[in-house]
């Protein structure tokens, strides 16, 4: 092997893990919806986590990743303890899937269909495909889709590579002999570990062992080590993503140490115990690609079965390790980490902003209650929530412009845009209860009253803006397109309710039944009311935008007025909500 031999296996490495690299990143947006949807019926079984875990490490092709949003959704509480160690338990097997791909490079014979599995056959035709998806479509899944196929192009053409160079390594002596001192146990095992921490990807280390199995000197000895080292190699990534992060974040990168460390054990002391007392022949063979990937199959199922049924003890130790500390963590986050997965940033920014919602919704309800009778601890607990969505929409509005950095697709664009605009509504919804205690405030400090007929109206228009609150937050929460249809006719109602209340107090005071001092006061709290509900009706038309995927707000509301439902909503409201004559 001479320095061209050397620079061809370093060019092929390259280009192996750039593939791997940009293929995983479009594996994941173009996944994303898929990934928001299977993390979102996850439940606290752990068998469901680990489902979970395996899916979606088979779809974005990297252990390393899942674990890393992992680490991220139990930082911002949006995945327990228990969830989290069933998922990373399947990503362990999930990750296997590459190198089976990677193997198909060890496929030989004359016959046309055999030459046809091969990678230096069909990648040529995936990479023509992807380069145009990629240059000529406008679609950014297509964009993604050829990017994918980039991506599985070139790691294999650098596969190829590193397998072509490595074959001059056959006739060097020292290449030999490192490989026959990774005979031993430790030192194979410490040598796995130590190149996938380097570059942080089981996957990619899998698959240089596979290359340099080519040259002939990588016996099932050596090889077999050096993948149960590989497993705890790959934990680096995960424990550098919990460094600042809650406890429980913590525990779930040391279950996941924990898991490896414990599997790798007990493997590689069956191992050493079987090649001491039966020493199969296998054992000094070289190894194949196939046989690799048997082998890491086979170590991540068997890790999987002995620790699977003890998760609860994981748990246990995780908390051990990591134990709780004088002060409770903080119970909502946005993690930076999963930035770099943008579909589950935007899932948890919409999880963090339904918060923000009930905040706000609880906070105009009380606020409501105050006027009806007033009550000082409750106006200081409207406050307190009011500054609670004013910090809400600091965080989700600073988070989600940096996501709108990160590489989107259209209907992600579409959702950051539409949270921005929706946060902005529930906080001045926060600022209207404020408004509304502050007149609840003046009139217990002023000792003002309204009429009999004045408060009966008052009861009309606020049941009218409670329900208009509630179906706005359902339909945001739920994603509901038929609670948010309801809205806007039931935000017309409230419109012609404040107008109609206005005129009959004004009346009641030429009449001198109303104080001037609480005819200002009525006004200012029809004035709150109304504008409540108009915030209302820009969150339900932000549903149905998303819904049909428009930005265009005015459009949706001119075009929900047209429609005969909208008339019969309308008419339904305006009987529920009707004052006496």
């Amino acid at each position: 092997m001479d320095i061209f031999d050397a620079l061809e296996m370093i060019g092929g490495l390259c280009l192996f893990l750039f593939g791997m690299n940009i293929m995983g990143q479009a594996l994941e947006r173009r996944a994303g919806s898929r990934l928001r949807t299977t993390l979102g019926k996850m439940t606290g079984k752990t068998m469901t986590g680990f489902l979970t875990g395996l899916v979606v490490t088979a779809v974005i092709q990297s252990s390393s990743a899942t674990t890393v949003m992992v680490v991220g959704f139990v930082n911002s509480g949006l995945m327990t303890l228990k969830q989290a160690i069933g998922v990373i338990m399947g990503a362990n097997i999930g990750t296997t899937v590459t190198a089976w791909l990677l193997s198909l490079g060890g496929i030989s014979g004359d016959a046309v269909w055999v030459q046809l599995l091969k990678p230096t056959s069909f990648t040529p035709v995936l990479a023509l495909i992807g380069i145009i998806m990629y240059m000529f479509s406008k679609d950014s899944r297509k964009n993604d889709t050829g990017m994918i196929l980039l991506g599985f192009a070139t790691l294999m053409f650098g596969m190829d590579t590193m397998s072509g160079a490595v074959s001059g390594l056959r006739e060097v002596p020292a290449f030999r002999q490192l490989f026959v001192a990774f005979t031993n146990p430790l030192l194979g095992v410490l040598a796995g570990a130590a190149l996938t921490a380097i570059i942080q990807s089981s996957s990619a280390s899998v698959g240089i062992l596979q290359a340099l199995a080519l040259s002939g000197h990588v016996t099932y000895a050596a090889a077999i080590p050096i993948i149960m080292g590989q497993n705890i190699g790959t934990c680096v990534t995960a424990l550098i993503s919990s460094v600042g992060t809650s406890r429980n974040a913590k525990r779930a990168a040391i279950v996941h140490l924990s898991f490896n460390v414990i599997g790798t054990v007990v493997c590689l002391t069956v191992f050493c115990i079987v090649r001491a007392v039966a020493a199969p022949a296998i054992l000094g063979e070289s190894a194949t690609m196939y046989g690799i990937a048997i082998a890491h199959t086979a170590f991540n199922v068997a890790c999987t079965a002995l620790l699977l049924p003890a998760s609860g003890l994981l748990e246990k130790l995780a908390i051990r390790l990591v134990p709780d500390g004088k002060k409770k963590d903080a119970e909502v986050t946005l993690d930076e980490r999963l930035l770099a997965t943008p579909p589950l940033a935007l899932e948890q920014c919409s999880v963090v902003a339904e918060d923000m919602a009930y905040y706000a919704s609880g906070a105009l309800k009380k606020a409501i209650d105050c006027v009806m009778e007033f009550d000082p601890k409750s106006a200081q607990e409207v406050r307190e929530s009011e500054d609670e969505t004013d910090k809400y929409e600091d965080m989700l509005g600073t988070y989600l412009l940096k996501l709108g950095a990160e590489p989107l697709s259209d209907a992600a664009s579409e959702e950051v845009t539409e949270l921005l605009k929706l946060i902005g509504d529930f906080e001045r919804i926060g600022d209207h209860a404020v408004n509304i205690i502050e007149s609840a405030e003046e009139m217990h400090d002023k000792q003002l009253e309204f009429s009999r007929s004045a408060k009966y109206e008052l009861s009309v228009m606020t049941a009218a803006v409670g329900e208009v609150m509630d179906l706005a937050v359902k339909a945001f929460a739920e994603n509901d397109a038929q609670a948010a249809s309801c809205v806007e006719p039931l935000e017309q109602v409230v419109d012609d309710l404040k107008n109609e209340l206005r005129t009959r107090h004004i009346l009641r005071m030429k009449k001198s039944e109303c104080s001037i001092e609480a005819g200002f006061v009525w006004s200012d709290l029809l004035t709150n009311l109304e504008r409540v509900s108009d915030h209302c009706s820009n969150v339900a038309l932000c549903v149905l935008d998303l819904k049909k995927h428009t930005l265009s707000a005015h459009e949706t509301q001119h075009e929900r007025k047209d429609v005969p439902e909208f008339a019969e909503c309308y008419r339904r409201y305006s009987e529920k909500y009707a004052l006496p004559l």
